[in-house]
């Protein structure tokens, strides 16, 4: 099987994503498809398994052009997605999941689907329950039931947008043996990635996008330093650790208890003062997103206390810690963090913290053109906020957040982000922390948290670790840690 995509042209408005793009996958193989944020390495994935639509160039299968204008039609020509925002329903189960959109005719067997989930979610080594709720799962779980529907449907040309965030190293290395046995039977897997050492350790050949175009292609052994000027026609300046946090007491938590379903985390006391970072270690399903969620107030805890700058806020709504300075970042940006159909202007609209009845709009777009230009946003204030990549979306929810809040909360801040707007978003953050603001925040890469953090909690199996000093700790004792060794 051969792929083809010729002279390939998109655009939204202004912004042109595909610039005359050429590329060629070839069976067997397994390709790394880097790019800074808003290249367009997304759009051309989405155009190829027929979530947009080209307006010029044309996509050739085996030397046969096709025309691909919806995802069904990219499955009937075998080509499938995995987009870093998962598509699912989250009151359904993880087996329900999996069936929408299945051919299983008038019937469905739900026994024959459930030994067939488990039977490749054993072989790629992840860890399903097919009667679990979606809501209780991460991302990186929903991904995995995503990828497991893609292989179901009978893809050959399997397109992962960043796969690995929110897993485990283990289980970043199970999906990685699993790609390579896809390759070997002559899948072509094609990897959207901003993380350089995924792309070392799996792919045999690199297609750089800069600004709509080919950069450059580049075969495995890669020098990364070449990939990484490809990428940004320079070598980006190295972020510097930030080690500090002495102020007054922000967040107090004591004999904290939360559970949800599997994850029950008891006992907890911790004070966490102005400027400080705390990066929480671990795999999805160890406990830290229901651990932040508490924190913030989205989740009752079942005993305990939290006092926030001397108040005690146990038992209230979100909306009462948000008034206090307390802010959340969630790692599914348009499920949670955003709402698909509404613009940059409107999603302004809706943070501010003393609404009008009526609205002028002039006002509005010009605050909206303001914070856009502030933060980086490639888009106007009439984007819809789906339309935009996924590193200006996460440029827009820290643009959305208030300007001086006491205590954030955030989950893998850089999710899918290029080594430039990784630094900007924690140039960002470390501004916040130099005015007082308090930060806690998931990642699942060792090496951010490592830089970033003042202090660390490890969670693992709902056991969590004492508070670790990041200078007396490293990666090789975090990961073990996370694995439930010396907890």
């Amino acid at each position: 099987m051969k792929v083809e995509l010729r002279d390939i042209y998109k655009s939204f408005g202004p912004v042109r994503a595909s610039d005359g793009l050429r590329v060629t996958f070839e069976s067997g193989r397994i390709y790394g498809l880097l790019g800074e944020n808003g290249a367009g390495k997304t759009t051309l994935m989405k155009i190829l398994a027929g979530f947009l639509s080209l307006e010029a160039g044309e996509i050739l299968i085996a030397g046969r052009p096709v025309r691909i204008k919806s995802p069904a039609q990219a499955l009937d020509q075998g080509i499938g997605m995995l987009q870093q925002d998962p598509f699912d329903f989250l009151p359904f189960t993880v087996l329900d999941n999996f069936l929408l959109g299945r051919n299983a005719g008038w019937r469905i067997n739900r026994k024959k689907a459930k030994l067939w989930l488990k039977e490749q979610a054993e072989f790629l080594h992840f860890q399903l329950n097919p009667n679990a709720l979606e809501r209780s799962l991460s991302v990186g779980e929903r991904q995995q039931i995503e990828i497991i529907g893609l292989l179901a449907s009978g893809v050959k040309v399997l397109i992962l947008d960043e796969p690995t965030t929110g897993i485990s190293a283990s289980q970043k290395s199970s999906l990685f043996a699993g790609l390579r046995l896809l390759a070997g039977q002559g899948n072509i897997i094609i990897l959207v990635s901003h993380k350089l050492a995924d792309i070392q350790d799996l792919c045999q050949q690199v297609i750089v996008l800069r600004q709509g175009r080919v950069a450059g292609e580049v075969q495995a052994p890669f020098d990364t330093d070449k990939l990484v000027q490809l990428m940004f026609g320079r070598l980006p300046e190295m972020q510097t650790g930030k080690k500090g946090g002495s102020g007054a007491l922000v967040l107090e938590l004591s004999n904290f208890c939360i559970e949800e379903q599997r994850i029950c985390i008891s006992n907890l006391s911790l004070s966490v003062r102005q400027g400080e970072v705390i990066g929480l270690a671990g795999t999805g399903g160890s406990g830290r997103r229901l651990f932040l969620q508490g924190c913030a107030g989205l989740r009752k805890i079942r005993e305990g206390k939290i006092r926030l700058c001397g108040t005690d806020l146990t038992g209230q709504s979100y909306q009462r810690f948000r008034s206090l300075g307390t802010a959340y970042v969630p790692a599914a940006r348009l499920e949670e963090g955003m709402i698909r159909g509404l613009n940059l202007t409107e999603h302004f609209l809706l943070t501010e913290e003393d609404p009008h009845f009526v609205i002028d709009w002039v006002k509005s777009g010009t605050r909206a053109a303001s914070r856009i230009q502030a933060f980086n946003i490639i888009g106007t204030p009439e984007t819809r906020v789906e339309s935009l990549s996924g590193g200006n979306q996460q440029r827009t929810l820290l643009a959305l957040l208030p300007d001086h809040p006491v205590l954030l909360l955030l989950e893998h801040p850089t999710r899918g982000l290029d080594i430039d707007s990784a630094k900007w978003v924690w140039d960002k953050l470390m501004t916040r922390c130099e005015q007082g603001t308090a930060i806690l925040f998931i990642s699942s890469d060792l090496d951010e948290i490592m830089e970033h953090s003042d202090l660390i909690l490890v969670f693992s199996g709902s056991q969590i670790s004492r508070l670790l000093k990041t200078e007396e700790t490293n990666a090789q004792q975090l990961a073990e840690m996370i694995g439930g060794k010396g907890l």
